[in-house]
């Protein structure tokens, strides 16, 4: 067995409420999670996500887009 083989479970339940979920408060009140502006999810980085669920998904989105795993999302993404 590969030991350098990351085995890490993908939440899918995570993946789907990034783009189903839309921003409940803010400059992008009701755009979809995965629609947010990169520097708006930097300047969470620097500043503080909130606390509870929605800070955690956008901790989770900043980390995806930063590592450049936004294709995760495109399959499953709602479609208009």
């Amino acid at each position: 067995m590969d030991q350098n083989k990351d085995t890490t479970p993908i939440n899918t339940q995570m993946l789907d409420e990034l783009v189903s979920l839309r921003m409940p408060f803010g400059k992008y009140k009701d755009r979809i999670l995965c629609d947010l502006p990169d520097p708006y999810l930097v300047w969470f980085h620097r500043n503080g996500f909130p606390q509870g669920k929605m800070g955690m998904l956008l901790a989770a989105l900043y980390e995806i887009k930063l590592n450049g795993l936004e294709y995760l999302l495109k399959p499953i993404r709602k479609k208009p």
